[in-house]
């Protein structure tokens, strides 16, 4: 395994709409065990293939919990509105006053191909919605009410 590079805001590839995993093979499984090495190595709690030049719909997060590895997320239910600070690996940094659900369902593959929900509120629904977000090409300083350097 390694450190992959992160992509910085201005690359094309985090503007790019991720296409679906379609087959969960040893590549994807090898990818995801580097993009959570990667986003440990850089203090994040959350990182989706795009940041590392990879243009598929993969997420892995750790708020404190473990790892959570998510193939092909997309969020099913949501509720709530909370303002909070966000800052991202790919705009380092930066940081934003971003509006986002309180509370979110993810449905999402597992590294077996098997369907599972994850529900979150707090950090783990922020974190869900900026990674999700990313598959989008879609970067938290397009939707932060203000920006500072932190």
């Amino acid at each position: 395994m390694s450190v992959m590079e992160i992509r910085k805001a201005g690359d094309p590839v985090l503007k790019k709409i991720a296409a679906p995993v379609e087959k969960i093979d040893r590549k994807i499984k090898q990818l995801l065990d580097e993009m959570a090495e990667t986003m440990y190595a850089a203090d994040g709690v959350g990182l989706a293939a795009p940041q590392v030049g990879v243009s598929l719909q993969l997420v892995v997060i750790d708020v404190g919990e473990g790892i959570i590895e998510l193939i092909n997320p997309k969020i099913v239910a949501c509720e709530g509105c909370e303002i909070a600070t966000e800052g991202c690996l790919s705009v380092p940094g930066m940081f934003g006053e971003v509006e986002r659900y309180a509370a979110v369902t993810v449905e999402a593959q597992n590294r077996a191909g098997k369907m599972f929900r994850i529900s979150g509120s707090g950090l783990l629904a922020r974190a869900l919605q900026h990674e999700t977000d990313h598959l989008k090409g879609i970067l938290f300083i397009e939707l932060a009410k203000t920006i500072h350097k932190g």
